[in-house]
């Protein structure tokens, strides 16, 4: 779309402040949502925002895998899953009254981070066995869309009749609805905001990974640094601003359950760019960055995960040692992959 490299940067400026402006406000409608629908933070962060937040993920990669740039679109969704992690550790730096995953005890935000574990394990099995597909598309794909959609019927089972309960502590906030609602707020013109919020960032981020295409083809930066590294930090940035906003609210269920639910969704993603990628099945035109990528976010989401379980009150820097952790992985892990090759 863009022909200019000039262009094209101010263009994905332009687009990725719209798309943290957005975030905004779709952290507060969200909250607002889960109060007035009685659905709770957990199923309306993981499901709801999650796939909002996930909208300029998709659009970018969509856009990159139909445009033949499978490293770009893979990249873009793998280091969305990274950073997004990274980005609920910034959320705990931000909750200073003790780690994060102590304060917001879930049992829908473990199954949706298992889930979002199982799910990633699936598209790396297809990349490490031999080449198959039927029509262009591998089975695993269709596979993930059929995962997902179980898991998401397990976490609403869980909602309604839950078999696991968290120990509440002195620090733990429950998810409980707000006692005063705002005058003259309904329910149809939250929805509506929300929609509209949800138009907003899908647009920028297709954009956006328009932009950075033509930053692709006119800059010495590799499809793996331009997708892993750039798009995948702007297209996630409504998680970094739902995250924290959710965190300065107090709905620190909601905070969590946006991030692996997004993770878990990044998934399903993923399977769709297989299905629009004309080349044959897209986990097979990847090379091994964006494999070394995958498992770490798989080692990530595994730390998430026990950090959830084990509920440490204070960690490093009060923080939990679990975000420690992440955002060393991640770090250690951008700064490594200019040398990694394409």
């Amino acid at each position: 779309m863009f022909e200019s490299l000039p262009a094209s940067l101010g263009v994905f400026g332009v687009a990725s402040v719209i798309i943290i402006s957005s975030g905004v406000g779709l952290s507060l409608v969200a909250d607002r949502l889960a109060d007035r629908t009685g659905w709770g933070e957990a199923l309306l962060g993981g499901l709801f925002l999650a796939g909002v937040t996930s909208l300029p993920d998709f659009a970018a990669t969509l856009t990159a895998a139909a445009d033949g740039f499978p490293k770009l679109a893979i990249g873009n969704s793998l280091g969305s899953v990274a950073v997004n992690l990274a980005f609920l550790a910034v959320g705990d730096l931000v909750y200073r009254r003790a780690n994060l995953e102590h304060a917001a005890a879930s049992s829908s935000n473990l199954i949706h981070a298992t889930l979002s574990l199982v799910l990633l394990l699936m598209p790396l099995l297809a990349m490490v066995t031999p080449s198959f597909d039927a029509w262009g598309v591998h089975p695993v794909s269709v596979v993930l869309l059929v995962a997902y959609l179980y898991g998401h019927r397990l976490i609403r089972e869980d909602r309604l009749r839950p078999m696991w309960w968290p120990r509440a502590t002195a620090h733990t906030v429950a998810d409980e609805p707000e006692a005063v609602q705002p005058r003259g707020e309904t329910l149809f013109g939250l929805w509506l905001r929300f929609l509209v919020l949800a138009a907003i960032t899908t647009l920028a981020g297709w954009v956006l990974m328009n932009a950075a295409e033509t930053i692709v083809a006119e800059t010495p930066l590799s499809e793996t640094v331009v997708g892993t590294l750039f798009t995948a930090f702007f297209t996630s940035t409504p998680e970094l601003v739902t995250t924290i906003a959710a965190v300065r609210y107090g709905a620190l269920t909601l905070a969590v359950s946006n991030i692996v639910g997004t993770n878990a969704l990044t998934a399903i993603v993923i399977a769709f760019a297989d299905f629009v990628y004309v080349g044959g099945s897209i986990y097979h035109a990847v090379t091994a960055a964006q494999q070394l990528w995958l498992v770490l976010a798989l080692l990530m989401t595994s730390i998430l995960l026990l950090g959830l379980l084990r509920r440490e009150r204070y960690g490093i820097g009060r923080i939990g040692l679990e975000s420690f952790l992440i955002l060393l992985i991640y770090l250690a892990a951008a700064a490594s992959l200019p040398f990694l090759g394409d």
